[in-house]
């Protein structure tokens, strides 16, 4: 619960992630559609790259396996395509880092997390702080869907724009969904061949939005 909450200070509150682009488009314009969109992120990109990418990094935190942890790293930083994607996984990955050094600034996982810079991306960064707190696989990967649905679903309200009680029913209608992606996610979590993030619009609508005139988010 303390790291699905809005308030840990990693700024995942300040992307929008491809959706004040597709409101600006046209693409999402009401609770329907920001309802399709979340849904098809969850299961099109976070089932498939995200949630295992966590699962095999909490494993390999576990393991003090620095060699997995710089082959999973690399494939995340590989698979972000457009260049605010990429600075936001740095980012929040550098300020769970920070999170973590400041709670427990002797916990081994800060050695390895070193050996991977310019920080640990934000899948791999959150995984170490699961651990740090004593979660497992399983609860990391619930943690780490349900805080991005709870940001995700803040920026539709204020992107598309929804009022809070809209808010409220996209976080009824979606949180039914995460148990079957983190179950899809460990499915995958050791076959990395498998994993995947192939989102062409949303990579494009990133890119749109790195140029976008008026804009309330980072990415």
């Amino acid at each position: 619960m303390w790291l699905a909450s809005p308030a840990l200070p990693v700024g995942g509150f300040s992307y929008s992630e491809g959706l004040e682009a597709a409101a600006d488009a046209g693409l999402v314009g009401d609770e329907a559609q920001a309802l399709a969109w979340l849904r098809g992120q969850l299961q099109l990109t976070l089932a498939r790259s995200e949630l295992p990418v966590a699962c095999a990094a909490h494993a390999a935190w576990q393991a003090g396996d620095a060699a997995a942890l710089q082959t999973i790293q690399a494939w995340v930083l590989s698979t972000r395509e457009t260049a605010e994607l990429r600075q936001q996984t740095l980012q929040m990955g550098r300020s769970m880092l920070e999170w973590l050094r400041n709670l427990q600034p002797t916990h081994p996982g800060l050695a390895l997390a070193a050996q991977l810079p310019p920080a640990p991306a934000w899948p791999l960064a959150f995984a170490l702080g699961a651990l740090a707190l004593g979660l497992d696989a399983g609860h990391t990967a619930h943690a780490l869907a349900f805080s991005w649905l709870d940001n995700q679903v803040q920026a539709a309200v204020r992107t598309v724009p929804l009022g809070q009680s809209a808010g409220q029913r996209l976080l009824a209608a979606l949180t039914p969904d995460i148990p079957a992606a983190v179950a899809q996610a460990r499915n995958l979590q050791t076959r990395m061949d498998d994993w995947q993030s192939f989102a062409p619009m949303l990579a494009i609508l990133s890119a749109r939005h790195e140029t976008q005139y008026s804009r309330l988010f980072r990415s």
